[in-house]
């Protein structure tokens, strides 16, 4: 119900623009989205650094409606591979295909990704880019974008996806992107999706998850675990000690502000975590999605207004 709820939440434009003008609303935002500006998010990361983890850096927007706005997305991503080499920063980036203009121009969005994917490749050591996975009317559009442009010269194992594991597809999906050997974020999904396009049930989307995780550990490309869930986690670490996949084969991947005491305490075990951390000032949809994912965060972020 309340998952449900958040959900339908995250499409409301009136509500989206009244929250992300008011200063409620980014305080209360504040736990899960590092700040506005790049410098905000490369504080973040720093902070993040210091007790062992990585970091994915997302600058939080969608579904732009035109050129213009797609370019100066690009450009502060550009900005902020520059900061990240700058400050030696243990960081990738990771964006969605509608912020870069692909309901514009496809041909467009295509060339400002593949601008990205070549400035991540000049770096040394190389940077990586993070397709995210949207929506499931763009789940085949977004997976041929990155077989396409992980095809490129020179690009390879520098730009992945994403695989949501309430997708009905998602097994096929993952067959077709190992084959390429395109490295995978694995997550569950916070989009609402119809009973034929993905599972409904919670024990149908971590049974998915749990299947899909083995083969990825076992693939010998280097793949992200997305997840919060302690008893997934603990299969992971079991099935890695069991099946002798080396801690550095993979890595857990969790939200910033969620659960900061099992990030460190994966990172003290030896375990690869990194973090995603977003920032901008279009942060809504996101703050929604992750509320819906996991409701508790409600009550979270009414024990510290009440502290306040």
């Amino acid at each position: 119900m309340l998952r449900a709820l958040f959900i339908a939440l995250s499409e409301s434009k009136s509500l989206r623009g009244i929250a992300e003008r008011s200063s409620f609303g980014q305080r209360t935002s504040a736990r899960f989205v590092a700040g506005t500006q790049v410098a905000d998010a490369v504080r973040a990361a720093a902070a993040v650094n210091q007790f062992g983890a990585g970091v994915s850096i997302d600058n939080l927007g969608e579904n732009v409606t035109n050129a213009e706005e797609a370019r100066a997305s690009a450009q502060l991503y550009h900005n902020l591979l520059n900061e990240i080499a700058a400050d030696k920063l243990n960081a990738n980036i990771s964006l969605k295909l509608t912020h870069m203009g692909i309901d514009v121009d496809e041909k467009m969005a295509y060339d400002i990704v593949r601008g990205l994917v070549a400035q991540a490749a000049s770096m040394t050591p190389k940077n990586f880019v993070r397709v995210d996975m949207e929506g499931s009317p763009y789940t085949k559009r977004t997976l041929d974008f990155v077989h396409a442009l992980h095809r490129e010269p020179g690009n390879a194992g520098v730009v992945g996806t994403v695989i949501q594991s309430y997708m009905r597809s998602a097994e096929a999906d993952v067959e077709g992107l190992l084959a390429d050997r395109i490295r995978i974020r694995l997550c569950k999904g916070a989009y609402k999706e119809p009973e034929e396009v993905a599972f409904q049930k919670k024990s149908e989307v971590d049974a998915s998850y749990v299947k899909l995780m083995k083969t990825l550990m076992k693939s010998g490309v280097f793949h992200g675990l997305a997840t919060h869930d302690e008893a997934i986690i603990n299969e992971a670490k079991a099935f890695a000690i069991r099946e002798k996949v080396p801690c550095e084969a993979f890595e857990f991947q969790m939200l910033h502000g969620i659960r900061r005491d099992l990030q460190q305490s994966l990172v003290k075990e030896g375990w690869g975590v990194r973090v995603y951390i977003p920032f901008g000032t279009e942060w809504y949809p996101y703050f929604m999605r992750r509320l819906a994912e996991r409701p508790a965060n409600v009550l979270f972020i009414a024990k510290n207004w009440l502290r306040k």
